[in-house]
């Protein structure tokens, strides 16, 4: 079956830009014109729900340089690409707190949700200045200022960014790297990971199949005993 939610930590613009001499920022830019395609590409395989890693809560340790590209880069695929996926029926969600962003950046991207929220087709989730860790204690302080004093599994997936989606299926991370860099930590509790070797930029939609066949040939056995029929569920 095909996963339901994927996520992808989307890892290595600055090697690929530094593999042909060419400053960090020309491998962000390659990055963005991938994003559009895997995206296209999920949907038209099926994937309900996708979700991206954009620009995480230790990204602002970068130069101001990068950040102001990634920032210019971000508003170009809001007024351009979403645009172009909102007329394919995708759904826009948002992951992480926007309110260290610009304010004409944040009018943008509310502006872009409200847009595609009518849509019904495949739900991408863009994690922006998104922390696992961060969004764990925004929910214990909801939890705290609401009394809850005996929480559950149930109440804290409730209070988290991804609240009423299924928890990803499957994790893909492209570069080779092996950690999970602080991303949707309590979703993927029992996710499967893929690691691909590929850079971002080099993703292809065909690299997208090779991750979920790999996920397909998998037993998913959620601590129990294997059970081929769990798989993809």
């Amino acid at each position: 079956m095909i996963p339901r939610h994927v996520a992808i930590i989307m890892d290595g613009n600055g090697r690929w830009a530094k593999k042909r001499s060419l400053p960090r920022v020309f491998g962000h830019k390659q990055g963005v014109k991938t994003v559009k395609k895997i995206v296209k590409a999920a949907d038209s395989i099926g994937i309900k729900i996708f979700t991206i890693y954009a620009f995480s809560t230790e990204n602002w340790k970068r130069p101001q340089f990068e950040i102001d590209v990634l920032f210019s880069l971000l508003r170009q695929f809001i007024k351009k690409d979403l645009k172009e996926l909102s007329g394919c029926g995708v759904k826009l969600r948002i992951l992480g707190d926007l309110s260290k962003f610009p304010e004409n950046i944040i009018k943008e991207i509310k502006a872009a949700c409200k847009i595609m929220s009518k849509n019904t087709g495949l739900e991408l989730n863009i994690a922006l200045n998104y922390g696992a860790r961060q969004e764990l204690i925004r929910a214990f302080k909801k939890m705290a200022k609401q009394g809850i004093k005996k929480p559950t599994e149930e109440i804290v997936s409730s209070l988290l960014y991804t609240i009423g989606q299924a928890d990803p299926d499957l994790l893909i991370r492209t570069s080779g790297e092996f950690r999970v860099s602080n991303f949707l930590l309590w979703q993927i509790a029992y996710s499967e990971i893929y690691v691909t070797d590929k850079l971002w930029p080099d993703f292809t939609q065909h690299d997208l199949k090779e991750a979920v066949a790999e996920f397909q040939r998998r037993e998913r056995r959620f601590g129990g005993i294997c059970d081929k029929s769990s798989t993809g569920k």
